[in-house]
């Protein structure tokens, strides 16, 4: 049933078109010739939709008049009058035309078959007449959802079709228009160049204004595509009809606090927009044109215009075509003459007699070199196809429209200094764009050029544009871009809307790879609050070059002086009592491990390593321990001789026989020898950093886990108590035999060391506690010389007679009648 209606209301149309052929009227719309080109003009406009129950013809003259679609349709006119009187491109071919008024999208059907029926019917896919038709391109049309309306009844028989106006992004999908070209350039460029003029002026808060079409929607959203990854934002957007309620839109970009507004839109929506903004007093606001209206030959000069603010549009540059205006002129003379009558064919009437062709010339020139080229890409093609090379056409070539689509592709031409040619997807591959500003005097002047394949792409002359905000440029922001050293926090939706918030100290921010993220600083760097960069810290520990280093090692290698020159003392009166009482052999082995212990500290010293911070306590531990254990067996000995013996004779005879002293001193050191290789293989002390106690410093210091050596500490810690006791027990025994006072003096010095040492520590864990851990070991090390052995020295130096066997004798004789008492 829907069949058999389609085809009746295709019977019904060839019926319109066949009476309205018979009349062959002469008129402006038409042109005879060898070969015709089809032309698509809205030159009258349907601004109301009209709804319909079944197909109907519109009177087009009936709507309002468009001067600038007029003006490209005289353009059209031209160009091809302009060809045929050429002798070069076409010598003996004759152009003509069929020009239909395309004033709406859906109700011009009637006039686009005409275009592709042959004589009265309209056969598709039909072979023989695509080898006889005379039609072989259409030029056309205007506005993208007027081409998408009708270029699918050309692309089902690969009909070539060349726009001059159509924009929308989807012409350049070519499995869907294989046969569609376009002198005008896709709204991806257009968008392109918007962004340019918004990055060159700072705005980043706009808002988008189109037309509710093919066409604006295009724009819109290839708009959002490209600021996605921008600073722009788009704060508001809204499609344009006739039904907009332009109050409440200009309201919601008032509140918004948006002062950039693109728009989108062909000439009549744009006026309509303005004409609100004058109406509703919306002041202060910089308008971006797009390039059909922004050169709108009233609106730059209507009243109250200046009061919306700045207009900066994007316009094709002018281009002066020679010959053009003495056609018109020529032509409106004749149309005078005639009393400006005309027959109508095929429902097309201008009824623009009372347009003077000053009025025609001054009109809107936009996408008129788009036509002009558009007409000249086919007329070389035709050029090609016909073998016109030799100065003769060949004019008996069958299947012209597809050879025509052929070369089309091809396209490579000069005109008016533009080399005119076609990328893959039938778009321009030529041209460039002018920013113009309308100035006090109501035109678009020229202050910049975007251009297409050039290394200077981009160029605005702001010293001539004048602002409405005292000359300087507006802003349009939604948030004050923060200080440096601020992290932007998102509120709300949009990127642009934001508050600060200063990083830290620790922090740093990068505003450029990342404005909302305060990034910490490297363990190995620092920085204040509010930075943008890091700064390396200082290191911190103490080199042996330093003072307080050459202080302690020089200490330390007095101490092995020392112990060296006390060693060769007591071996020289090795067999005096004052070194028997002393301990006889044990005293060199005493003595030598104090000058093992000062090696420790040479390792206090320079950065550390894994080495350095085992050797620094290694030994020190070790060799106390060999220390601690003779001052134990010293102090036991000296008691058991004067206190345990009598009473416990078995003891002493114990002692004596299996070398108790020694068996004490190897279990202490095999024990110790132990304790620290397990310790050592669970873990081994090693360098640390420590990067909270100062901002700017980094501190290097040995990190040893106390849990770990706790068996070792224990060990000395109990060999402290057990010397510390025996020596407390024996303090009263006579004068010199009793090292106990002197074991017992040197203990408390070396419990109150460490314990300011690890006081210490904890309070100032700086770069200087290398310094005071060498002292803590170097007093340790002089407290034991100093208080057990050079007392000695100096009765073997200077009291001599206090080193004999009778002295030591006669002290033995007083203690024990005292006893005894």
């Amino acid at each position: 049933m829907e069949m058999t209606q389609f085809i009746a209301h295709l019977y019904l149309l060839g019926c319109i078109l066949h009476s309205l052929h018979e009349a062959e009227a002469v008129s402006e719309f038409e042109l005879d010739g060898d070969y015709l080109i089809g032309g698509l003009f809205d030159i009258h406009h349907v601004s109301e939709r009209l709804h319909r129950d079944k197909p109907e013809n519109i009177n087009c003259s009936s709507q309002p008049f468009i001067l600038s679609s007029y003006r490209r349709f005289q353009l059209m006119r031209f160009a091809i009058e302009e060809i045929n009187n050429s002798t070069k491109l076409l010598p003996n071919v004759t152009l003509g035309y069929k020009i239909l008024d395309f004033c709406s999208d859906a109700q011009n059907f009637p006039g686009v078959f005409n275009l592709i029926s042959d004589g009265s019917l309209i056969q598709p896919w039909n072979d023989s007449q695509r080898l006889t038709s005379k039609m072989v391109t259409v030029v056309g049309s205007y506005t993208s959802t007027g081409t998408l309306s009708v270029a699918p009844l050309f692309m089902m028989d690969f009909f070539p079709m060349v726009s001059y106006g159509a924009a929308s992004s989807v012409f350049s999908r070519k499995n869907n228009f294989p046969s569609f070209l376009r002198t005008v350039h896709p709204n991806k460029d257009v968008i392109e160049v918007v962004l340019r003029i918004l990055r060159e002026f700072n705005w980043r808060w706009v808002s988008f204004l189109h037309i509710d079409d093919d066409y604006g929607r295009d724009g819109r959203d290839l708009f959002i595509r490209t600021i996605e990854n921008t600073e722009i934002c788009l704060a508001y957007t809204k499609g344009l009809d006739q039904d907009t309620g332009y109050y409440e839109v200009f309201q919601q970009i008032t509140s918004l606090k948006v002062n950039v507004l693109i728009v989108f839109a062909p000439e009549w929506t744009a006026e309509a927009l303005v004409e609100a903004a004058i109406k509703y007093n919306v002041t202060n606001k910089v308008w971006i044109a797009g390039d059909a209206w922004s050169l709108h030959e009233k609106l730059p000069k209507k009243d109250g215009i200046r009061k919306i603010g700045t207009v900066v549009g994007i316009a094709e540059p002018k281009m002066p075509i020679p010959g053009f205006n003495d056609f018109i002129n020529a032509f409106r003379a004749q149309t005078q003459q005639e009393n400006g009558t005309e027959e109508k064919f095929c429902n097309q009437a201008c009824n623009c007699s009372n347009h003077t062709a000053a009025d025609i010339i001054n009109a809107d020139p936009s996408f008129n070199f788009p036509v002009y080229s558009a007409v000249y890409s086919v007329a070389h093609a035709l050029h090609t196809v016909l073998q016109c090379e030799t100065g003769r056409c060949y004019r008996r070539i069958t299947g012209v429209p597809h050879m025509i689509l052929q070369e089309l592709w091809k396209t490579n031409f000069t005109l008016l200094n533009q080399s005119v040619q076609f990328d893959e997807n039938g778009d321009p591959s030529f041209g460039s764009y002018a920013i113009v500003f309308w100035n006090q005097s109501g035109e678009a002047e020229e202050v910049g050029l975007y251009r297409y394949h050039s290394s200077l792409q981009f160029v605005v002359n702001r010293t001539k544009i004048q602002w409405h905000e005292n000359g300087s440029v507006p802003q349009s922001i939604c948030s004050e871009e923060c200080d440096a050293g601020f992290a932007k926090k998102p509120e709300g939706l949009h990127k642009c809307c934001f508050s600060c918030t200063k990083c830290k100290s620790g922090t740093y921010i990068n505003s450029t790879a990342d404005p909302y993220t305060c990034h910490k600083c490297d363990d190995t760097e620092w920085s204040e609050a509010g930075s943008t960069s890091c700064y390396r810290r200082q290191e911190s520990y103490m080199p042996f070059s330093h003072g307080g280093a050459v202080v302690v090692m020089l200490g330390a290698l007095i101490f092995m002086g020392l112990t060296a020159a006390v060693s060769v003392l007591f071996f020289i009166n090795y067999k005096t009592p004052i070194v028997k009482s002393a301990g006889g052999p044990m005293c060199f082995l005493i003595l030598g491990c104090l000058a093992l212990s000062s090696l420790s500290v040479f390792f206090a010293f320079g950065k550390p390593t894994t080495a350095s911070c085992v050797l620094r306590v290694l030994p020190l531990i070790f060799f106390s321990t060999v220390c601690l254990a003779c001052f134990v067996v010293r102090s036991f000995q000296i008691v058991c001789i004067f206190k345990i013996a009598a009473r416990f004779p078995k003891i002493l005879s114990w002692w004596l026989k299996y070398k108790g002293q020694w068996l004490v001193i190897c279990v202490a050191c095999i024990s110790q020898a132990v304790l620290l290789i397990v310790d050592l293989s669970v873990s081994t002390p090693h360098p640390k950093n420590d990067t909270q106690g100062h901002p700017d410093i980094i501190i290097h210091y040995c990190y040893s886990n106390l849990k770990e050596i706790l068996g070792s500490l224990v060990l000395i810690v109990l060999l402290i108590i057990l010397s510390f006791c025996f020596s407390y027990i024996g303090k009263d025994l006579p004068k010199n035999y009793n090292e106990a006072k002197s074991i017992t003096f040197c203990l408390l010095l070396l419990i109150i060391i460490w314990i300011i040492y690890a006081t210490v520590y904890v309070l100032y864990p700086g770069k200087y506690i290398h310094f005071i851990y060498g002292m803590a070991v170097l007093s340790s090390l002089y407290s034991f010389l100093s208080w057990y052995f050079l007392p000695k020295c100096f009765i073997i130096i200077f009291q001599p007679e206090k080193n004999t066997q009778q002295y030591f004798q006669s002290l033995i004789q007083s203690y024990t009648n005292i006893v005894n008492q």
